[in-house]
């Protein structure tokens, strides 16, 4: 017999929140700072999900080439100071994420939040976008050794939130929060239909794809 779910943990870039434009600006304030052209928009979005490493990596590769890993460091931590700063200047929760976390939590179920983004970034972006309260829990990419793909920040959620892997539910938007609840072998792997998925979500191993974020009450109570 199925246990209930009793807790639902969410990716944040591309799932709960649309943060490409920030992310966008404050690469392209470093690539100003290096005499390097900017990026564009969809291109940011094709970068995000792996974490900042990754974007800096990607967006230095596509403007002239990733410079040695001393200076490729240097550039990380010039960028997270840029952007952690104001991460929420020009993003936005996706249609319905308020109200929907805000049913959920009132229905008694614990909320937390698995992302690749380092923590100081992402516990600013929640108080500004008005939902940390919610969470009961939140793990960032710099919480422990590896991220997502890696199950051991879901793992490490699901341990903060008091919950078994079979009594939760994850929510994401790509191929990676797909692996990683997988692996972590969480009762219910959900995906929305929007965000950062650099593969077609179809052909991903969840179990369904929400009509829109305010889907989701439905899809945890079949």
């Amino acid at each position: 017999m199925r246990r209930p779910i009793r807790a639902v943990a969410f990716d944040l870039d591309g799932t709960l929140v649309d943060s490409a434009a920030d992310l966008m600006h404050a690469s392209n304030a470093l690539l100003g700072e290096l005499g390097r052209p900017p990026v564009d928009l969809p291109a940011v979005r094709s970068f995000i999900g792996d974490g900042a490493p990754k974007l800096v990596e990607r967006v230095l590769a596509a403007t002239g080439g990733v410079p040695t890993p001393e200076e490729a460091a240097r550039c990380l931590q010039r960028f997270l100071s840029i952007y952690e700063a104001d991460p929420s200047a020009h993003s936005a929760l996706y249609p319905g994420v308020a109200e929907t976390l805000e049913a959920l939590a009132t229905a008694g179920l614990r909320l937390g939040v698995c992302t690749n983004k380092p923590m100081g970034a992402t516990v600013r972006l929640l108080d500004d976008l008005g939902i940390a309260g919610v969470f009961a829990a939140v793990v960032g990419g710099d919480s422990y050794p590896t991220r997502k793909p890696s199950p051991e920040p879901v793992l490490g959620l699901l341990d903060r939130l008091e919950v078994r892997p079979d009594e939760a539910a994850f929510v994401g938007d790509n191929e990676h929060d797909v692996a990683a609840a997988r692996a972590a072998k969480v009762a219910r792997v959900l995906v929305v239909p929007y965000g950062y998925a650099r593969v077609p979500l179809d052909g991903l191993p969840h179990d369904g794809i929400l009509d829109g974020f305010a889907d989701l009450p439905r899809r945890l109570s079949c």
